[in-house]
C-alpha cells in the first residue's frame, strides 16, 4: 500500500537515486526510501535508473520492485529480463521480481527465461514459475503462508518443517529440487536461532548452484546472526567464487554488523570485482547504521526535509 507523501517529494528522493554523482551509500538509501513509499511515482523513479552503469545498484533496483509488488512494475521487469545487453544478476533480479509481483500472466515469459544460457537467469525464472504456481494453487490459505517475520516477499514459502535437522538435510541434498530446497531455506531461516544460521550456511559450500548459494548468504543477512560471519568471510574472501554470491555475503556481513565483519569487509574495499567492491561500501554504511542505532535506513525523506529539497 503506497504512503501517502506529496508526489514532489516522491520526485525528489527519485533524483537523488538517479544521480550519479551521489555515492552509492546514498543512493541505496534513496532506493530504500522509495521502495517503501510505493505507488507509481516511487515506480518510475526507479524504473529510470536501470541505465546506470553500477550492477549492483541495478539488480537491487529490480529486488526493490520485486518487494512493491505493484503490478504497474511488471513492464520494466519485463523489458530488463529480455535485455541480453544487462548483467545477469540483474536480469536474475528482473525475473526474481516478477515472481514476487506473481501475476499468472508473466508465466509464459518465466517459462521461455527458465532456459536461458545464464544458469542463474535460468534457475531463477524456474523458481518464479513454481512460486507463482505454488501461491495460486492456495486459495485462501496463501495469506497466512505468505507471512514472512522478515518483510519480505521470498522466491519460494517455507515449509511446514520445523526440525532443523530435517530441515538441514533437504537444504544440503543437490539431488532435491531447487524449489524443495528453497523452501527448507526459508524454515530453517524463520526458525531465527543460532543452530539454524549454521546450517544455512553450510550450504555456502554446495558447489551447484550459484543462485543457491547467493540466496543463503541473504537469508543470513536477514537473521542477523554472528554464528555464520566466519563462513559468510571466507566465501566473500574466495576469488574463485561467483561475483553474486560474494556480493552477497559482504551485505549479510554489514547487516550482522560485528567488528570482525566490520574489519572483513575493509579489506575488500579495494576488490578487483566492481559489484563485490561496491557491496562492500553499501554494506559498511548499513553497518554504521546497525550500530548506532539510528532510527531508519531508508532516510530520503528526512534528507531531503533536512536540506528543503524540492524536485527540478
Amino acid at each position: 500500500m503506497p504512503v501517502n507523501v506529496d508526489v514532489s517529494k516522491v520526485k525528489a528522493v527519485g533524483e537523488i537515486l538517479n544521480d550519479r554523482t551521489k555515492p552509492l551509500a546514498e543512493r541505496f538509501r534513496a532506493l530504500f526510501t522509495l521502495r517503501n513509499l510505493g505507488g507509481h511515482t516511487a515506480v518510475d523513479c526507479i524504473s529510470t535508473c536501470f541505465d546506470d552503469p553500477s550492477a549492483l545498484l541495478k539488480h537491487e533496483l529490480a529486488y526493490c520492485l520485486g518487494q512493491m509488488q505493484d503490478e504497474y512494475a511488471i513492464p520494466v521487469l519485463t523489458t530488463v529480463l529480455k535485455d541480453m545487453s544487462q548483467e545477469p544478476m540483474v536480469r536474475h533480479e528482473a525475473g526474481e521480481a516478477l515472481g514476487a509481483i506473481g501475476q499468472m500472466d508473466v508465466i509464459e515469459l518465466l517459462r521461455q527465461y527458465s532456459t536461458d544460457p545464464f544458469p542463474e537467469v535460468a534457475e531463477t525464472c524456474q523458481l518464479a514459475v513454481e512460486r507463482i504456481m505454488w501461491m495460486n494453487n492456495q486459495g485462501s490459505k496463501k495469506d497466512n503462508l505468505l507471512a514472512s517475520p522478515y518483510a519480505s516477499v521470498d522466491p519460494a514459502p517455507p515449509c511446514a518443517e520445523q526440525d532443523v535437522n530435517v530441515l538441514r538435510d533437504i537444504l544440503l541434498d543437490e539431488n532435491a529440487t531447487l524449489f524443495a530446497r528453497y523452501r527448507a531455506m526459508f524454515a530453517l531461516r524463520n526458525c531465527g536461532t543460532p543452530e539454524a544460521a549454521v546450517a544455512l550456511a553450510e550450504g555456502l559450500k554446495c558447489h551447484k548452484s550459484a543462485l543457491f548459494r547467493h540466496e543463503i548468504a541473504y537469508v543470513l543477512g536477514q537473521m542477523q546472526q554472528p554464528a555464520a560471519s566466519t563462513q559468510l568471510i571466507e566465501s566473500l574472501r574466495d576469488t574463485g567464487e561467483n561475483a553474486m554470491v560474494r556480493h552477497e555475503c559482504a551485505e549479510a556481513l554489514g547487516a550482522i554488523s560485528t567488528d570482525t565483519c566490520e574489519t572483513a569487509l575493509r579489506q575488500h574495499l579495494d576488490d578487483n570485482v566492481d559489484v563485490v567492491r561496491d557491496s562492500c561500501v553499501v554494506a559498511l554504511d548499513m553497518s554504521e547504521y546497525e550500530q548506532a542505532g539510528q532510527f531508519e535506513y531508508a532516510d530520503g525523506l528526512q534528507r531531503i526535509d533536512s536540506k528543503n529539497i524540492v524536485p527540478k
